[in-house]
């Protein structure tokens, strides 16, 4: 007979310490660091036109995981100017990479979590977030990093028009730890001010 009241009892005070645990360790969401690199003379074909979004080469292939990204990548460069075609029928490809990684606590990286394609575009610059052990009274969490390369060629002589990279970090209980929310806010940071200057990296904030 108090049985069923005492399991009760007792999962009240689960979800209680559940929530207290999260007020003692609130989700902690990095700036995203953006790098932009402009061709000479480009800067009249870009944003307009047809593109295809694919996978860069040299990466895995293509998988449910990434598909976010290029989802994202492709929403930009529609609110842009682009109009998106076939591959076979598109003027510019977009040509896009992504690693997503966690680093625990003791700044120690884990390996890659959700999307894991392989080769770098070049330097992303400093690390800043990745890796850090964030304590805030309730212990140090564990960080997800994601980093975003995207080139944006000619199709018929591959020519790079536009080169654009992006990474932060972001605590476990970050919402921007969900792989479609880590999409959105790259790309936007990514695109943001379009084309950009070129060679200069600038930060954009996050809003948690």
């Amino acid at each position: 007979m108090h049985a069923q009241p005492r399991k009760l009892s007792l999962v009240a005070a689960t979800a209680m310490l559940a929530a207290l645990a999260g007020c003692a360790n609130p989700a902690v969401t990095g700036p995203v660091e953006v790098t932009r690199f402009v061709a000479p003379a480009a800067s009249d074909r870009l944003a307009r036109g047809t593109v295809f979004v694919e996978t860069a080469p040299g990466s895995q292939p293509d998988s449910l995981a990434l598909a976010p990204y290029k989802q994202a990548v492709a929403r930009e460069l529609v609110r842009l100017g682009y109009r998106e075609a076939p591959r076979a029928s598109a003027d510019q490809v977009a040509q896009v990479r992504v690693e997503r990684f966690a680093t625990g606590p003791e700044g120690r990286r884990r390996g890659p979590v959700s999307v894991g394609v392989g080769g770098s575009t070049g330097s992303y610059g400093s690390s800043a977030g990745v890796g850090i052990g964030i304590n805030l009274g309730g212990g140090p969490r564990e960080m997800i990093g994601t980093r975003i390369g995207v080139m944006i060629r000619d199709k018929r002589s591959g020519a790079t028009y536009w080169e654009g990279r992006a990474q932060f970090s972001v605590s476990d209980n970050s919402r921007y730890a969900d792989t479609t929310a880590s999409a959105a806010a790259v790309a936007e940071a990514l695109f943001r001010d379009f084309p950009g200057n070129n060679g200069e990296t600038i930060e954009v904030r996050v809003r948690e």
